[in-house]
């Protein structure tokens, strides 16, 4: 068995692992990277080609697989985010074979190609949770329900005859989830016993002594802010990840508690609850306004702004994005006013990246400056931490670890733990960066 870690070995993104047995290739995720399209100042790099995204390290560069580029038979994505689908529209057309996941991830995944006008010859397949899929005699695809931070999330197990390769990019254990059910635990035990020969597995907080907590903190710390915080006739924003669906219906039902129109604002807002909307996952969209577009969305903050009192407005912009909604009201490039004593809540963490952490303090500066109470980290990670982390190894005893979806300081963090427990790095603990492989 080869396993190619073409990308995610080295940074937080640009997911991106191909699995050979037989001669034949499995691939799973194919991730964007946002730092460089972020930093990027000689044009719009919405305007770039495959070649161009691939050589300032977008998207993963897949040329370890020239020459094999026939020998794929399936592409596999274990949830919807744009880290692990974001680079599909420009590399999966050079692959002639489906592309897997889950309902909402492929739904997801349409979006992305209707945005580009990109039409994929490749057929979409849908693999429901806890179910499999022949691919062929060398290649069968397990979903495993997983918890994370956006719907229909799974662990994938690519079942072959030289073992079982288990893919945990990203996840965490939580035991009361707002949407959908717990993890299954008892597969990933059974899976154990039969033996995994290979465990890829997310690092981002292997540092983090803790086990990760559900989502139901996440509830119970936003109901604290919303209702437990004085905040009778004034703005209050909540700003979070798009995608975090159950952490948008908990502000939903927030919302209706304090008797506000609950409105929510941005292109991504109107990607992702539209898509859960459409096949039926959530309800709440009903007791929404949804708003995606610009001339639109001035509109229904002209409207807001008069009566701040009556609206709970959730928008885009988390991170200090310089070009989402909360950015254009802070910088009065939308018809809303902060005045003194609005609430902006930010649900979400910083993402540890210098262009992130740049853009969030330019974006609090200025809200600052209109005396705007501000309330951040209203959050729980959508990552296991070190003791999940070691549960996973312990539930399924790999054979072989591999550390991803991190940089090397999250990376030795994997290794350190990993090394408690018994495994040694170089022996059955692997860390090889992008573009590398190793015969296991």
């Amino acid at each position: 068995m080869k396993i190619y870690t073409i990308g995610g070995y080295s940074e937080v993104g640009k997911n991106m692992t191909a699995i050979e047995v037989g001669g034949e290739i499995i691939i799973i995720d194919m991730g964007l990277y946002l730092p460089p399209l972020l930093n990027y100042e000689e044009g719009d790099p919405r305007d770039l080609d495959t070649k161009q995204l691939m050589k300032i390290g977008a998207i993963p560069n897949d040329q370890v697989l020239d020459g094999k580029r026939n020998k794929v038979k399936a592409i596999t994505f274990g949830h919807c985010h744009l880290d692990h689908i974001g680079a599909a529209p420009y590399l999966a057309p050079h692959y002639n074979c489906d592309l897997i996941g889950t309902r909402y991830t492929l739904e997801i995944l349409k979006t992305l190609l209707d945005d580009k006008k990109i039409k994929l010859d490749n057929r979409l397949r849908v693999l429901n949770c806890n179910s499999k899929f022949k691919v062929n005699d060398n290649f069968t695809i397990e979903f495993i329900n997983m918890t994370h931070s956006t719907l229909q999330v799974v662990l994938i197990a690519v079942h072959t005859k030289e073992g079982i390769v288990l893919y945990a990019n990203d996840f965490k254990f939580d035991n009361h989830p707002v949407i959908g059910k717990k993890p299954d635990y008892d597969r990933l035990i059974e899976l154990g016993k039969t033996g995994v020969k290979a465990l890829i597995l997310d690092s981002l907080n292997s540092k983090e002594e803790m086990k990760t907590p559900s989502e139901k903190v996440a509830k119970e710390l936003l109901k604290d802010v919303l209702l437990g915080v004085n905040n009778k006739g004034k703005g209050v924003v909540v700003t979070t990840f798009a995608s975090h669906i159950a952490r948008l219906k908990t502000i939903v039902e927030l919302g209706r508690s304090m008797n506000r129109k609950v409105v929510l604002l941005g292109r991504s807002m109107l990607k992702y609850v539209g898509a859960a909307a459409n096949i039926n996952l959530i309800t709440f969209d009903k007791d929404i306004e949804l708003v995606g577009y610009r001339d639109l969305i001035k509109k229904k903050l002209q409207k807001i702004d008069k009566n701040k009192g009556d609206y709970l407005i959730v928008c885009t912009g988390n991170q200090g994005e310089p070009e989402a909604v909360l950015s254009r009201m802070a910088k009065g490039e939308f018809p809303f006013n902060f005045t003194s004593d609005d609430n902006v809540i930010f649900s979400c963490r910083t993402i540890p990246t210098a262009e992130t952490e740049r853009n969030r303090a330019i974006l609090e500066k200025r809200l600052k400056s209109k005396g705007v109470r501000l309330f951040k980290n209203i959050h729980v990670s959508g990552h296991a931490s070190r003791e999940d982390h070691r549960d996973l190894i312990n539930m399924t005893k790999p054979k072989h670890l591999f550390p991803a979806h991190g940089d090397i300081s999250m990376i030795t963090g994997m290794v350190d733990l990993a090394s408690e427990m018994g495994y040694k790095l170089g022996k059955n603990v692997h860390i090889l960066g992008d573009n590398r492989d190793i015969t296991v």
